[in-house]
């Protein structure tokens, strides 16, 4: 099938940050309730779940701003994810019209990866890295009417649970349905786009291709979490995802914020 003959299919991230900020994530939930058409909404919730771990007397261990996941940790990023803040989005969505289905990865076997093995000396525990999404399937449901809600955990197909991050489980749908439809890929956050100064919320950077995200990771204009946020984009962008737009949560029609092109 030609792009132009493929339907429109709007991905849409949030981040745990949109979700605890209730202004924020109620703008978020009624504009992306009156996005008309097929989309996908993919939530994080990381926050949630470190409050949640520390009043369990859980400590929280990051590497490199990404989530050490061993057994009781992993027990508590089910238990946030999958349940409280997907359950949540998934009523918060039907209450404004829109017929939707909360996953994991492990429903319907739509996201399998495998354990991400020690690298430099550092286990990572139940973290995993995705291996094959099923777009077929996430089709099947979009093409009923029915708006996927993605948490971000996967499974092995052995029946353990996995940690995945949010970008990457965004970038993964996208990259699967677009074989399915002209994807948009919106990654949805608490700024107007990626910044040329951190300190100034208007100094948006409005398009980045490689060559740009060699260039600002070289002389840190671009750092921490925002890197492999635009790996991931860079990726949907390589694998036939048609945009990537990386916006504030008000903005989620994609008409403003930082465009990732090849």
């Amino acid at each position: 099938m030609s792009s132009e003959e493929k339907q429109t299919c709007i991905v849409v991230k949030v981040g745990g940050a949109v979700v605890e900020d209730e202004q924020q994530f109620q703008r978020l939930i009624t504009d992306f309730s009156t996005i008309e058409g097929r989309k996908v909404l993919v939530h994080g919730g990381g926050r949630k779940a470190t409050k949640m771990a520390e009043k369990l007397g859980i400590e929280s261990k990051m590497v490199g701003g990404r989530r050490i996941t061993d057994e009781k940790m992993l027990e508590v990023v089910t238990m946030v994810y999958a349940g409280l803040v997907n359950k949540n989005l998934v009523a918060r969505l039907g209450a404004q019209g829109t017929t939707a289905i909360g996953l994991t990865g492990a429903d319907m076997d739509v996201i399998r990866a495998h354990r991400r093995p020690i690298k430099d000396g550092v286990d990572f525990g139940f973290v995993g890295d995705v291996d094959k999404t099923d777009g077929e399937r996430l089709a099947m449901l979009i093409e009923k009417g029915i708006t996927p809600v993605m948490a971000p955990l996967t499974h092995d197909g052995e029946g353990n649970m996995l940690n995945t991050n949010a970008d990457t489980i965004a970038a993964e749908t996208a990259k699967a349905l677009a074989a399915f439809y002209n994807v948009t890929l919106i990654y949805a956050f608490e700024k107007k786009g990626v910044l040329s100064n951190p300190d100034d919320d208007d100094s948006v950077i409005p398009h980045i291709n490689h060559s740009d995200f060699c260039r600002y990771k070289a002389d840190g204009t671009i750092s921490g979490g925002m890197i492999p946020k635009i790996e991931n984009a860079l990726q949907a962008i390589d694998s036939g995802v048609g945009q990537v737009v990386i916006t504030c949560a008000t903005a989620i029609d994609g008409t403003q914020g930082t465009i990732i092109k090849s």
